[in-house]
Order: structure tokens, then sequence, then C-alpha cells
């Protein structure tokens, strides 16, 4: 059986001793309690020491007790004052008590029937009674007497004369717990000991100068078991979201996308809405669907040239060969303020700027919504909206782009799209992917632009788009069925969160 330096020295130790408190070991052994209790617990599972733990509630002294236990108690210094003159003022006692002290000492002379109390001239004074002159010893002096010579006395001793908690209310007394351990040697032990255990110094690392000197051979080397349970150690690392995020990111960098931003979360209804040929009796753009901004109210529009084919296309289609909304577009309506609905927005500034041709595009961006917050729901959530802008682009290289996210980004494993509507694509789809917890969760929104927003903005060639819920993709990666989890102070989730990819 192999066993360590401090093993064999602790075993020696005890099979002296037969029985003994850790304490004793220590003092024995001349090995730290800490080198002790480790041995203790090896030699244990071994079979060859037993450790017995005994734990006892006990009173400590306070600062404050141990005060009292040199100068006595405020009410027997008080007492001593009106022993010696018959009746005294508060000013008389301020002498032998602290401020601290003197209101609660008169209360509690009063009580112990110790001295009657009344006014006079205005001043509160104190007379000494028959009972006063010949109190004795109480329970709680010596309670207090019994802490001051043990230092520390079990909860049942001190409760046979004072409840614990009266030691604590007068700040003499605290409860602690103690807990001692006393180790045994079993007879395997002893029979090991009898057989004689040799002591050699034993190092842990093989030094130079163990080598030259040749003494390597004279120490043993101390044995790590990689098996044995450790506490376990967090490292630092990104929020797990944060990081899934970086990762789309340069996923997309790394496929040629060309990343879109923006410093502003706040944006005009005009690039939220109008740009994206989204007319303004839309009920999306009512309070109910999207947030207003209260102060300030109104932004300033683009140059007059872009807002003018904005404004043709949504009375009349412009030169698209569509008849547009058939309304008189307002400009004051475009001019509102609100927080970004969408990343979509961003689209339509890039393609206003100018964008190359064959070209892709993304943003991930932080927008806003009313909604109820639920598993799958936030009022506040990342959005990544993308677009790829050439001459051939059709529907089928949509969907292949959107499963593509689904499959290797989100590590979802079934995919289903639908037909859907929205107001600057034409076809549109919407795109659900399946949760093993939730069932199929709809995340993503696109479409082919249609001609009426993207002649307005300057481009005359094909634009397949998209916007998903990125939040609900990390569900997916990052296998939670809670959304709001992505946010948690949960330190458990963010320190055990699997890393992606």
């Amino acid at each position: 059986m192999e066993l360590s330096y401090q093993e064999k020295l602790t075993l020696i130790k005890l099979a002296e001793l037969k029985r003994a408190k850790v304490e004793e070991l220590v003092k024995e052994s001349g090995l730290e309690q800490v080198a002790v209790m480790r041995a203790l617990l090896g030699l244990q599972a071994k079979g060859l020491a037993k450790l017995h733990e005994r734990s006892e509630r006990v009173v400590k002294l306070t600062e404050t007790g141990k005060k009292y236990a040199q100068i006595g108690l405020p009410e027997w210094r008080a007492l001593k004052v009106l022993r010696e003159k018959g009746k005294a003022t508060l000013d008389d006692l301020k002498d032998v008590l602290s401020e601290d002290e003197l209101k609660p000492i008169v209360g509690l002379l009063r009580r112990e029937g110790w001295a009657n109390v009344r006014k006079e001239d205005g001043k509160l004074v104190l007379e000494i009674t028959e009972k006063g002159r010949e109190a004795s010893e109480r329970p709680i002096d010596k309670a207090l007497k019994l802490l001051a010579e043990k230092g520390e006395v079990p909860v049942k001793e001190i409760e046979k004369l004072v409840p614990v908690n009266e030691l604590k209310r007068r700040k003499i007394g605290e409860e602690d717990i103690i807990t001692e351990r006393v180790a045994e040697i079993t007879e395997k032990g002893e029979e090991l000991v009898k057989k004689g255990l040799e002591l050699k110094k034993e190092v842990s690392v093989l030094t130079p100068e163990l080598i030259k000197s040749g003494k390597w051979r004279e120490v043993e080397f101390r044995k790590f078991d990689i098996k044995a349970p450790v506490r376990r150690i967090y490292p630092g690392k990104k929020q797990p979201y944060r990081a899934f995020l970086d990762k789309i990111r340069r996923r997309l960098i790394e496929m040629g996308f060309i990343e879109m931003t923006v410093d502003s979360l706040i944006e005009t209804q005009f690039w939220n809405f109008d740009a994206l040929f989204q007319p303004q009796n839309h009920p999306a753009r009512e309070w109910t669907d999207t947030y207003q901004l209260k102060y300030p109210k109104v932004g300033s529009l683009p140059e007059d040239e872009l807002v003018t084919r904005v404004k043709a296309a949504h009375e009349h289609g412009g030169d698209t060969g569509s008849r547009g909304w058939g309304y008189v577009w307002s400009p004051e309506r475009a001019m509102l303020l609100m927080p970004r609905a969408h990343g979509t927005a961003l689209d339509a500034r890039q393609l206003a700027k100018g964008v190359e041709i064959p070209g892709k595009y993304f943003t991930i961006q932080r927008v806003f919504r009313p909604d109820v917050l639920d598993r799958t729901h936030l009022i506040e959530f990342n959005q990544i909206d993308g677009f790829v802008v050439g001459e051939d682009l059709n529907f089928r290289h949509l969907l292949g782009i959107l499963k593509r996210f689904a499959v290797e980004i989100a590590g979802a494993k079934k995919v289903k799209f639908l037909p859907d509507y929205y107001p600057f694509t034409e076809p549109s789809v919407q795109m659900s992917a399946y949760h093993p917890e939730l069932g199929w969760v709809e995340f993503g929104g696109a479409g082919i632009f249609r001609e009426e927003m993207t002649k307005a903005l300057g481009i005359d060639v094909p634009v397949i788009a998209w916007g998903i819920g990125i939040d609900r993709l990390a569900m997916f990666k990052l296998g939670i069925d809670d959304i709001r989890y992505l946010f948690s102070y949960d330190l458990r989730w963010l320190r055990e969160a699997r890393l992606v990819w």
C-alpha cells in the first residue's frame, strides 16, 4: 500500500496515541493542520484510520462582554454610585456610564426594583430602594463570570443560567458552532505500523540540485492522483450570447459579406418604413406595434431627390409601372423619430448610399417592438438583416441562403418555409425551424425587394433580403428553451453554458 510521507508520519503518531484530537496530532507531528487533515482523509479512505466529527453550539464573549467582565455590568456600576449617594441624576452617572448605557440602565434599574425614578427641577433623579441596597449576584452575572473563565461555554450549560437570547440582546455573548475532530487508528493501521514504515523526505519536483548531489536516491517523489476530485475552476470567457454574435459576424465576413454599421438606435420613420415602401397608414406604424419617441419628436429627411422618388413610389408607383398605394404621402409623418423596429432600415440606407453589384451585405442590430415577454419573445432584441444584390438572382437563391443559415449556423435539424406577406418584398416567405423543446419556432422573414422600393433607392437589379431573429437562432445553438436566458445573471448558466462552434 502506497502512503505519502505525511500519511506515514500521521499514522505513526496516531499509533502511539491510539485516539487523538487533530490538534494533538498537529502538535506531535509538526505538520500544518491542513496537512494532517489531508493525511487523515487519505488514511480513512484506505481503511487505516477513522475520523470522527462532533459539532456543538457554544456561546463566546463579545468585545462588549469582555469589557463588562473587567469593569462590571452597567447596572452594577450605576448601583454603586446610588449606594454611595442615595440618589443621583443622569449627570452624576456619566462618570461611570457611557452615553449608550445611560438610557437603557434607567429602565433596567426600575424593572429590577433597585431604584425609583422621578423628576426634580426638570431633571431625572434615581433614588435607591431597599431592594437595590440588598441586591446580589444574579444568573446573568454568573453566566458572564463563567464565560470570562472558560472563553466559550456550550449553549446547554449557559441556558441553565440565562437564555442565550438575553446575552445576545445585551451584546454580551454570541453563538458559534465549534467542530471537534478526533482520529482513531484501526486494526489494519496498527498492523501496518508494526510491520514498519520507512520515513523518507518527500518532494514533488525533481530539481537540478537533487540530480547533481545524488540526493534524489534518498527521497520519495510524491505521486499525484490526476483523477482525484478537485474544486472546479471557471476560466474567464465571453458571455455566451456575446460570443455567439461575434462568431456569426466572423462567419458572414468569411463568406464575403460586408457589415453595415450605424451608431444610433433611433431612426426616422422615413428609413424605418417609407424607404421600404411601407404605406403610412399601415397598422405596423401605430403605437401598438412600434415605439414612438416623445422628445425629440422629429428628425430630418435625406436629400430632396431621394425623398421625391420615395414619395412618387408611394403615391403612384414612380416609374415601375405600379399604381403605388394611391394616397397623398406626408413628409411630416416620415420625419417622426422612433427606436429602430427592424434591421431592414439599414438595408434601405445602404442601398441609397450605393452598393457593389454583385454584392453581399449584413448587419446585426438591436431593435425594439412592443410585445409580451415570454419564452420566445422580447421587447428589445437583436436581429440579423442582410441582402444580396446581383443581376441573375431569384427566389431559389434566397431559400438556399436561409436554409444554410438555419442548418449550418443555428444547428437546426428541420427547416420549413411558408408563404408570407411584407409590404416591401414580393414574393415573401417565412422560415421556421424545429426546436426539441418548443416545437416549430418562427425566426425569419425574407423575400425579394419590390421594384417600388429598390428603384426609388437607385437600384435597378434584383435584391434578395432577409431579417432573422438572431436571439432565437442562439436558443438553438446554445441549447436553451427560454429566450430570456440569453440576458440572464444566473452565474451557473454563465459558467456552464456550452461554447459554440
